[in-house]
C-alpha cells in the first residue's frame, strides 16, 4: 500500500517538517515542506512541552499547506543526547532450509531478547551488522537463500523512555501520533553517505546549532554513535562574550567573517577591524580586530573536533573507516574547515557534504542543515533497504514494488495498482490460448464497478 508519511526533524534551532509518499514509478514524490524557527528545545531534548508543541503545530499546519492527502504515519528524528547503544548477537534454525522474511525476522528478534535492556531505556533501532549461514563467511542479505542455522550479528540503539514519552507527548499536543522514532545520527548518514563510502566505513559528523552527532557506518549498519553537546551556537556565544555585542550581531560576524584559514593576504587587507554593537548599549560601537575574530573562532571549533577525536579514539572504531570522515550541519559554511578537519584527525580523509538532493517542486535539500531531515524521507521510502527492527520492535524491509500483471500476449499489460483500485476480489487470471479476454470471478457487490472497467479494458485492446 502507497501510504503518505510525514517526517519531522526535531532540532534545538529549527523544526523541519515533509510530507511526502511514492510516485506510480517509485520516485519519492514531495507532498509538501515546511521549517519553523524552534521554541522549548534544547539540544534536541524537549524543555518546554507547551512552546515546543505550538511549533511543531505550527510547522505541520505549513507543510499541509500544499496537500489535501490523509496522513498514515510519522517518522521523528530522536537526539543521540540520550541514547545507549551496544551489540549483540542471535541466531535460529532453519527448518525447512529455506530462509524467509519469517527466519529473518526470528534471528533478528532473538539478538534483541539476548541483549540486555536498561530498564529506564527503549529500544530504536536493531540494526543487522552481518549475517551468517552455517557458519560461512558474512552474508549481505540472507533472503531466499538455504541453509541449516542462520546468525546474525547486531547493533541495537536504545533511548531514554522519559525524552520517548516526552516527544509523543509534545506531539499529541499537537494531535501528531508518533509511529516511528529513528536516530538522527542515523538519518544523516543514509543522507550523505554514497556506496563507495558505505561499503569501506565512514564516520559522519553532524554539527549542529547546539550539539553534535557522531556516527560510524560500515556496509549497511551503523557500527557506532556518540554526542557532544557542542555546536556551532556556542561560536556564535563565545564571540558574544569576548567581543561584548548581542547575540544577533555576533552570529552575523560569524557568517560574513569566519575563517579558519590563515590568508596570506591578511595583512594586506584593507578591513583589518570590525564595527560591531556594544551588548547593553546597541546605539554606541566599537572596533575589534578582525584576527581576534578569527581566532575566536578557531579555538572553539577546533575544540570541538578535538572532543570529536576523542571520542573516536576511544570507541577503538577507527580501523573500520576506510573512507574517512564525512562533515556535514550549518558549520560547514565555515572557511577552511576541511583543512583543519584534516589537521585535527591526522590527514585522515575528510569530506564535507551535503545530502542527496531529492528532485522537488518546494524546496531545495543539498543543504548542509538539511542532511537530517532527507536522511527521514529516505528511511521511510528508499526501496534498496536491508533488513533491520523498528522502534516498535517490528521488521523493516524492503518495499515491494507492484507487480505487473500480463494479460492476453505479452503487449497487453496492465500495472496491478489499476487492479487494486476496483473492487475486485479473488481475482483469478487464466488463459485459454484464444485472443479473448481472461476469465474473472467476481463478487457481486462489485459487478458494476468490473463490468466498467472491462468494458474500458475492451477499448484500450
Amino acid at each position: 500500500m502507497n501510504k503518505t508519511f510525514l517526517a519531522m526533524d526535531i532540532g534545538s534551532s529549527n523544526i523541519k517538517v515533509v510530507i511526502a509518499k511514492h510516485n506510480l514509478d517509485y520516485s519519492i514524490n514531495i507532498l509538501g515542506t515546511s521549517t519553523k524557527q524552534s521554541e522549548g528545545i534544547n539540544k534536541g531534548v524537549i524543555s518546554n512541552i507547551e512552546l515546543a508543541s505550538k511549533c511543531i503545530q505550527e510547522a505541520v499546519l505549513l507543510a499541509k499547506r500544499n496537500t489535501t492527502e490523509y496522513i498514515d504515519t510519522t517518522v521523528v528524528s530522536i537526539s543521540g543526547a540520550y541514547t545507549k547503544s551496544f551489540r549483540s548477537e542471535g541466531s535460529v534454525n532453519i527448518p525447512n532450509g529455506l530462509i524467509t522474511e519469517n527466519e529473518i525476522n526470528q534471528v533478528l528478534q532473538m539478538a534483541l531478547y539476548n541483549a540486555t535492556i536498561v530498564p529506564e531505556y527503549e529500544v530504536v533501532h536493531v540494526v543487522p551488522i552481518s549475517f551468517k549461514i552455517d557458519d560461512t563467511v558474512d552474508v549481505e542479505n540472507p533472503l531466499d537463500m538455504n541453509g541449516s542455522r542462520l546468525e546474525v550479528s547486531v547493533y541495537i540503539v536504545t533511548a531514554k523512555k522519559t525524552s520517548l514519552t516526552n516527544i509523543k507527548s509534545t506531539l499529541k499536543s499537537a494531535g501528531i501520533l508518533v509511529n516511528n522514532f529513528v536516530l538522527d545520527g542515523y538519518a544523516t548518514a543514509i543522507s550523505v553517505l554514497d556506496e563507495q563510502q558505505k561499503k569501506f566505513g565512514a564516520t559522519v559528523i553532524n554539527i549542529g546549532s547546539t550539539s553534535t552527532q557522531i556516527v560510524c557506518y560500515k556496509g549497511n549498519s551503523l557500527i557506532f554513535n556518540d554526542f557532544i553537546s557542542f555546536g556551532s551556537n556556542h561560536i556564535t556565544n563565545d564571540l558574544s562574550v569576548m567581543v561584548h555585542t548581542p547575540l544577533q550581531a555576533a552570529e552575523k560576524i560569524k557568517t560574513e567573517y569566519g575563517n579558519l584559514l590563515k590568508d596570506k593576504n591578511d595583512e594586506e587587507l584593507s578591513i583589518k577591524k570590525v564595527r560591531v554593537p556594544r551588548i547593553g548599549d546597541e546605539q554606541s560601537s566599537s572596533e575589534v580586530s578582525l584576527e581576534y575574530i578569527k581566532t575566536i573562532i578557531h579555538a572553539r571549533v577546533e575544540e570541538i573536533l578535538f572532543l570529536i577525536k576523542t571520542k573516536l579514539n576511544t570507541s577503538g572504531i577507527n580501523e573500520n573507516l576506510g573512507a574517512g570522515i564525512v562533515i556535514t550541519g550549518g558549520i560547514c559554511e565555515l572557511n577552511g574547515l576541511k583543512e583543519l578537519a584534516s589537521l585535527v584527525f591526522d590527514k585522515m580523509p575528510i569530506k564535507i557534504s551535503n545530502p542527496v538532493n531529492i528532485k522537488n517542486g518546494h524546496i531545495s535539500f543539498e543543504e548542509p542543515n538539511m542532511a537530517t531531515i532527507v536522511g527521514l524521507v529516505l528511511f521511510s521510502l528508499d526501496t534498496n533497504r536491508n533488513f533491520e527492527l523498528d522502534s516498535n520492535k517490528n521488521l523493516v524491509k524492503k518495499i515491494q514494488k507492484e507487480k505487473v500483471v500480463s494479460l492476453g500476449d505479452d503487449n497487453h499489460k496492465i500495472h496491478k495498482a489499476h487492479i487494486e483500485k476496483t473492487d475486485i476480489k479473488n481475482v483469478k487470471i487464466s488463459r485459454d490460448g484464444s485472443d479473448s479476454l481472461p476469465k474473472i470471478e467476481k463478487n457481486k457487490k462489485g459487478q458494476g464497478m468490473v463490468l466498467k472497467f472491462w468494458n474500458k479494458m475492451s477499448e484500450w485492446f
